[in-house]
């Protein structure tokens, strides 16, 4: 096959694709570097216990139960998604604020695995 039918044939796509896929690394490597945002909002705080040598900075969150809303109660808790975040706030505004950690469970949909696996990071 002559050159010209090759070229013909197949184009110049295998260009195309290593341009896009520079602009690509150009466009994200900003992304990368970005800063990290100063500090949490005032619900979330960091919990001397946890802080220690090798803690992440999510083992060291926590969130208040009485006044987190449910975006930041379903990003904070783990298994919690928005729904059980939804039906905590619901509790909280049908019942009053809590007045222990220990009540979350009395929560539908939150029980004492659930509840154990997120003690550390629950707060008042």
């Amino acid at each position: 096959m002559q050159h010209t039918e090759k070229k013909a044939r197949y184009g110049y796509g295998h260009c195309a694709r290593a341009a896009l896929a520079a602009c690509l690394l150009c466009l994200t490597g900003p992304l990368m570097a970005a800063e990290k945002p100063a500090a949490p909002p005032p619900i979330l705080s960091t919990s001397p216990a946890a802080a220690g040598p090798g803690a992440s900075a999510a083992d060291e969150m926590t969130v208040s139960i009485n006044q987190a809303d449910a975006e930041q109660l379903a990003s904070m808790l783990k298994g919690v998604g928005l729904k059980k975040a939804e039906g905590i706030v619901r509790y909280r505004e049908q019942n009053g604020p809590f007045t222990q950690i220990e009540q979350l469970q009395e929560v539908p949909g939150i029980g004492p695995a659930l509840f154990e696996k997120n003690r550390a990071r629950l707060k008042m």
